[in-house]
């Protein structure tokens, strides 16, 4: 998760784009409570790979760890050179049991892991597999070869950036040979090239599905995924009531978080409003609101609106950074 979020700009430039918050936590806990679920055992660890984040930020990132009960870690990748190398960023704790998973997609998850496999990839149906990593099934429903971006058809189920390897230690030595040895694939360091290396030395791998997979490489995808998982949760996120409401009406799903204060307003389906902020005369629906905001007077939709930001008389498709004010006239 070393990546800037260029694409989701202005909302990464004050925090990191794993860190953004929706249904009460940051995108990156609930990929790590999904990925919870599926263990028959204890997380250890959990190490997180990450670009210059600052300490508050390290500091958030292990108390999501510490969450699930795990040590958190913490390894920085200094360049954008590829998968292979990110992963191998976090050599040292690469052992056992392994789970990697790449922060830019959620997914809901209905399985449990089967630990005694050499390696489960997971994979989904894509409409157009030529941005993916895709892999070819054989008879016996193995993974039989991996093509990473293939211009031309060859299958496709994507790799969604979820791995399991019974042999962590076997997973570093592969990666850490390609970055030794300069072994690059367009410009980058390939985990698939890695995978291919293991797969000719006998590891079998299988592919596993999830329920959902969905995307948040941008705005407009991160706001759909983000009602599309509150839908997945309906139960329950309204259930412990922390918030103050003043002749106005909550459509469900949504989230409210604590110290909210809705005034004459109407909020939902599918809106999440973070800890301290206030919505006075508006209506919000399908929208992202984080922590601290205040927001008057408004019609607003499809929007994702940063922390302590303060907007007024405005109707409209927002993408609002944090520490922003919108006032009439401006």
């Amino acid at each position: 998760m070393a990546g800037m979020g260029k694409r989701m700009r202005p909302h990464t430039l004050v925090t990191p784009k794993p860190l953004i918050e929706f249904a009460g936590k940051p995108m990156v806990h609930h990929i790590v409570e999904e990925l919870a679920k599926t263990c028959k055992e204890p997380i250890e660890e959990i190490a997180f790979v990450i670009g210059d984040f600052g300490p508050a930020a390290e500091k958030s990132l292990i108390a999501v760890a510490e969450k699930v009960g795990a040590k958190g870690s913490i390894y920085y990748q200094k360049e954008p050179l590829g998968t292979a190398h990110a992963v191998v960023c976090a050599a040292e704790s690469m052992q056992g049991k392994l789970i990697v998973a790449f922060a830019d997609t959620l997914f809901k998850a209905d399985f449990v892991l089967d630990e005694n496999k050499d390696s489960v990839i997971w994979v989904q149906k894509v409409d157009d597999p030529k941005p993916f990593g895709v892999v070819k099934i054989n008879e016996a429903g193995l993974i039989s070869a991996f093509v990473e971006k293939p211009q031309e058809f060859v299958s496709d189920l994507a790799i969604i950036g979820i791995y399991y390897f019974k042999d962590g230690e076997n997973l570093r030595n592969e990666l850490q040979y390609l970055i030794d040895n300069d072994l690059k694939e367009k410009g980058e360091y390939q985990i698939t090239n890695a995978l291919e290396n293991m797969q000719k030395k006998g590891l079998k791998f299988a592919p596993g599905q999830v329920i959902e997979w969905l995307d948040c490489g941008n705005k407009n995808a991160t706001v759909s995924t983000h009602g599309r998982w509150l839908e997945l949760g309906a139960k329950g996120f309204l259930e412990n009531r922390e918030f103050e409401s003043s002749d106005s009406l909550v459509i469900e799903p949504c989230y409210i978080g604590k110290g909210v204060k809705l005034i004459s307003s109407i909020v939902g389906p599918n809106v999440s409003i973070a800890d301290g902020s206030m919505v006075t005369d508006s209506v919000i629906k399908n929208s992202i609101v984080q922590r601290n905001t205040k927001i008057r007077n408004c019609v607003i939709g499809n929007s994702l609106i940063g922390n302590s930001v303060e907007i007024e008389n405005q109707k409209l498709d927002l993408s609002v950074g944090d520490f922003s004010t919108i006032l009439p006239g401006h």
